[in-house]
């Protein structure tokens, strides 16, 4: 059985949130099509590091470069 409330930290929640905020409204045709969205908009979001730096702001994490 799994807790109610998980409190490890976790960025990657963030990602999809990003994602299912771009194709929440999709109308998908397939499940290719769905996915083809999903790479799409993962591929945005991997380019504005921005975005993921907001993500692990929020977990209080932080990447080292």
């Amino acid at each position: 059985m799994f807790p109610a409330y998980a409190p490890d930290p976790n960025p990657q929640e963030g990602i999809w949130s990003l994602v299912k905020r771009t194709i929440g409204n999709l109308a998908a045709a397939n499940l290719d099509q769905l996915a083809t969205a999903a790479e799409r908009s993962l591929k945005k979001v991997q380019y504005r590091p921005h975005l993921i730096n907001g993500c692990l702001t929020g977990t209080g994490l932080t990447m080292e470069t």
